[in-house]
């Protein structure tokens, strides 16, 4: 394509939760862009609200790489450390379900740890340029306990404890002094301030984890918020450019990481946002869902895995997350997923009309590039995606333009939005749940016989085959306007 560059007009701006703002993003280092998305915890399966959190991380990757960065993403992979209770209270998640399912905590850790990446691939989300795992660096973690030890913590009989009030402006991130009930941990005796944290649990005398290491306070396991810090700040080096995290990460977990940095860094007051260690932290907002199976302590939560079951391409879910900004809630329901594959449908149904086309000569056409143009403006605000596939949909769509104009457009935009649209085919996104029992060719041969009769005018046989066909949960879709034909109910 000759001209269809990405436009450099708009500069990108993120919302940064530390500031409560939109900032023009400014890069540590020239040219790069240097991001640590807090991972999962692989204890369990993702639910499909915390795969929400990874697509948003994606897009912002992408847009990055879109706007010219060189990118170095990480994201962590919690193995050890993280309690039942985000508030630092509870039991340790990972030896929790080791005695559940009465495996190691290693071969739990792998297995969920697989079934996290395979989400991930199925979602079409970029690798990251690393994946730390929490257990490769606990001796960076002790190492980086005892440089901040002496003037920021005290221990207790059950471990090291970060004490909150030793640094600027503890609780910023999640406005724990000025906005109610944000930040609030209940007082726990023996600490000096009722948020004060462990960065190091000692395993309880006469007991033994699965996962320990010795220390200079004892046999034991590293806190949780310990890892992020030492992980993102040995990859990345502090300060970085950006943190992202599902915004339950912004009431404890992230400020928690922050006073660790300061205390590593000895840096002064969070007005300076890099004294942080990172100068934009990003949020995602939640997924809801009405019936309540978001919880994975009810034993039954929605999973990508039952989505692809029930019948829908994974992307049909990317789709309903890109739908909505980041920073906004959005609301699940399988009505809610079947017009996201719908939209999804439409959009592969024209590209492929595209890729029956040719052109002698591409050029990219006035109105094109100004739809590429407030494209790259839209994603260049604080990643407003429902409005940048508006403008893919209109690209897709434009008549005053060849083909192949077209489908160099729409492959620069799904670089961000990440749809894969190049790669899926039609049949790809025809429903067809797990339980299904007749075959896809005996679906096509009884849809032969009908169109066959059909055109006999034999309407009584016809209306036979559909009926035999919807007993077996096939719905037949005559008249569809996207030529999809048929779907398994």
């Amino acid at each position: 394509m000759s001209d269809a560059s990405v436009p450099a007009a708009a500069p990108l701006r993120l919302f940064n939760s530390l500031t409560r703002q939109l900032e023009p993003f400014q890069p540590v280092h020239a040219g790069e862009a240097r991001v640590y998305s807090c991972g999962p915890t692989v204890y369990n399966y993702p639910h499909i609200g915390n795969m929400r959190a990874y697509v948003f991380a994606d897009v912002l990757g992408r847009t990055l790489s879109f706007k010219g960065y060189k990118l170095t993403h990480v994201i962590n992979i919690t193995d050890v450390g993280h309690l039942t209770d985000d508030a630092d209270d509870g039991e340790d998640k990972m030896e929790k379900m080791a005695r559940a399912e009465a495996r190691s905590i290693w071969d739990i850790a792998e297995h969920y740890k697989q079934a996290y990446w395979s989400d991930v691939r199925a979602l079409n989300i970029r690798q990251p340029a690393q994946w730390t795992v929490a257990t490769d660096y606990v001796p960076q973690m002790i190492a980086f306990a005892q440089t901040i030890a002496e003037k920021h913590c005290y221990e207790l009989d059950s471990g090291l404890y970060f004490d909150v009030s030793s640094v600027a402006d503890y609780g910023r991130l999640a406005r724990a002094q000025t906005d109610d009930g944000e930040g609030r941990i209940e007082a726990v005796e023996g600490k000096r301030n009722a948020a004060d944290f462990a960065i190091w649990r000692k395993t309880p005398a006469g007991e033994k984890r699965q996962m320990e290491w010795d220390s200079p306070w004892g046999k034991g396991a590293p806190g949780w918020h310990l890892e992020c810090s030492v992980m993102s700040g040995e990859v990345l080096g502090f300060p970085f450019d950006i943190h992202t995290g599902g915004i339950d990460h912004r009431e404890i977990h992230h400020p928690n990481e922050i006073a660790q940095n300061q205390a590593f860094c000895c840096t002064n007051g969070l007005d300076l946002p890099a004294n942080s260690g990172a100068k934009i932290w990003m949020h995602n907002n939640f997924l809801v869902e009405r019936s309540g199976k978001m919880s994975k302590s009810s034993g039954e939560f929605l999973r990508l895995q039952l989505l692809i079951d029930k019948g829908y391409h994974p992307l049909a879910y990317r789709m309903m997350c890109l739908q909505a900004h980041y920073r906004s809630e959005l609301e699940f329901s399988w009505e809610g997923l079947g017009a996201a594959l719908t939209r999804l449908k439409r959009m592969l149904m024209a590209l492929r009309k595209l890729d029956n086309a040719s052109d002698p000569e591409i050029n990219t056409s006035k109105g094109l590039a100004g739809l590429l143009e407030k494209f790259q403006v839209a994603v260049s605000d604080d990643l407003n995606t429902p409005l940048a596939l508006t403008f893919m949909e209109e690209a897709l769509f434009y008549k005053l333009a060849q083909p192949g104009e077209k489908l160099n457009v729409v492959n620069l935009m799904d670089q961000v939005l990440g749809l894969d649209l190049y790669m899926i085919e039609r049949t790809d996104l025809r429903i067809r749940p797990k339980a299904a029992t007749i075959t896809e060719a005996e679906i096509e041969a009884t849809l032969i016989a009908r169109k066959e009769a059909r055109a006999a005018k034999d309407f009584a046989r016809s209306d036979a085959l559909r009926d035999e066909l919807a007993a077996q949960g096939v719905d037949v879709m005559d008249g569809d306007p996207l030529g999809w034909e048929w779907k398994l109910a």
